[in-house]
Formats: structure tokens, sequence, C-alpha cells
């Protein structure tokens, strides 16, 4: 018997990253569903035009200033009482080959794609469990289940959203906390300039993903694939032996999708992504 499905009217949920690609994304889809909606950013004058589309509240957040964080949690529920929902968005990708990335840039990903959903979820799970309910939604990747050539740290960092999740799920069993993990594949969004596609991996709108968070949310489940056929991809490439596996990666050239980027369309992104982190520079030069 399929379960009745949760209303997210009057619902308070968090945004990290709430004010482009997936994050609005997905405040506009759960706003229009009744919630009452969150949106943290480090850019506050896009979050508030956001936020004022949806009637949704809009604050200032650097994820990665892990006081600033918590207190952003607080003010949320000050304004707008107990969060039942958290969703860690916020993210960035930053591409390359390996040895030419600086340490600047890899501790930049680490803090932001991986750090801060740590703390993120550790905020959520101290405020839900005491309640008995809630929902946590980490974004991870598809990259979180597979090594992508161009974007090693990036891969690192979703690969520990993923395991991270995994282990709080099993800590969080019987104690009415919720965890998902959204495992999306290449997404038509600012970070996804430039990349080169595949007939494994096919593009995504930041609607799609938001959908699938939404269903989710309404009806709790773990791994969240979109699309979903990406879950039957990683199933049967598990099944082969890794020769094979790789072999089929050349051959449909999904290794390329991110090596193969294109470094003249990702310029303004990339300089965006690398002054979006400026809690991880405090920390790094104290």
């Amino acid at each position: 018997m399929a379960r009745r499905a949760r209303s997210l009217s009057g619902k308070v949920v968090v945004i990290t990253g709430g004010a482009r690609g997936i994050g609005a994304a997905t405040a506009m889809a759960l706003a229009g569903l009744g919630a009452a909606v969150a949106i943290g950013d480090l850019d506050l004058d896009l979050a508030k035009g956001t936020a004022e589309e949806i009637d949704a509240l809009a604050l200032p957040l650097d994820v990665t200033d892990r006081g600033g964080f918590t207190r952003f949690l607080d003010d949320v529920e000050k304004q707008l009482g107990p969060i039942d929902v958290l969703i860690n968005n916020a993210g960035i990708m930053s591409l390359g080959p390996f040895e030419d990335e600086d340490d600047r840039t890899t501790a930049h990903q680490l803090a932001i794609n991986l750090h801060a959903v740590i703390h993120g979820t550790r905020e959520a799970v101290r405020r839900m469990r005491p309640r008995g309910t809630g929902h946590i939604v980490n974004i991870a990747s598809a990259a979180g289940k597979a090594g992508f050539p161009g974007g090693a740290t990036y891969c690192a960092t979703k690969h520990g959203v993923v395991g991270l999740s995994e282990a709080v799920r099993n800590e969080l069993r019987g104690s009415g906390v919720e965890i998902s993990v959204v495992m999306p594949a290449v997404v038509r969004t600012e970070l996804a300039a430039g990349l080169t596609e595949s007939r494994f991996i096919k593009p995504v709108e930041a609607s799609d993903v938001a959908d699938a968070i939404v269903k989710t949310l309404r009806q709790p489940k773990f791994d969240v694939f979109v699309p979903r056929s990406l879950d039957a991809t990683f199933r049967f490439t598990r099944l082969l032996p890794r020769p094979a596996a790789e072999w089929v990666a050349r051959t449909f050239k999904s290794d390329q999708v991110l090596f193969g980027a294109s470094p003249e369309a990702r310029r303004e992104y990339e300089a965006r992504a690398a002054a979006s982190a400026p809690g991880a520079d405090r920390e790094s030069n104290a």
C-alpha cells in the first residue's frame, strides 16, 4: 500500500545557496505548495529578488562561516518557527587537471561542498531530533557515485556528501528525522557552463531537480537520482569489471563531461566560484 504523500503547507524550509539555479527552482516549487521558505545566500541582493517573487524570507549566508551558519538558522527559527526541512544546496565546481589545481581552490570546494554540508546537517539533527521530526536534504551529484576526470576534488566532495548522508541515515533510524541525498546528472545552470554531453549523462533542468526534491519531501526516499535512469546506469556499470566499465565510459564519452569543458565558456562562473568562500579564507589566514 502506497504511503500517503505528506503535505508541505506551512512547513518551514531552509535552502542554502537558494538565490539561483537548483536552490531558486526548489524555493519556487515549495513556496507554490504553501511552505514557508527561507533562502540563505552570499549574494543577498539576488536572494532578495528571488524571495520577493515567492513571498519568501531572504537572509545573508556564507556557509563556510560556521558560526554565521548557526546564527542564520537561529534567525530563521526566530522569524518563521522551528525548521522542518533543511536543504544543503550551496556548492561550487572548479574544473581542470588535478595537478594544476591550487590549494586555495581545493580548500574552497572542501569548505563549501563538504564541510558546510557536515555543519548544516549536524545543526539540523540537533534541532530536529528532540522534536522527533524533520527532513534533511543534501544535494550531491552523479559525481558522488563515480570519478569524473577534470573534477577530482569536486568528485571527492560529492562522494563525501553521499558517505556522510549514508552514515547519518543509520544514526537517525527510529528518530523520526529523515535524510535524503540528491544526485543529479549535469544540470543546466551556471555551474555546468561549457560542459560536454554524453549519451550516458543527459542534462536536466533545475526544475527537474526541484520536482525530485519536492517528491522526496512528500514521500521520503534516501537515494534520489535525477534523472531516475541514472540509478540503473550506475547499477549496470557496478556489475562490470573496472576495465570494462572504464571502456564504456570512454566509448560514450562520459569521461569527457568535465574534462572536456570549455575554459572560455566557464570563465565567468569560475571567477565567481573563486570568490564565494570568504569564511574559508578567514579560517585559512587565522
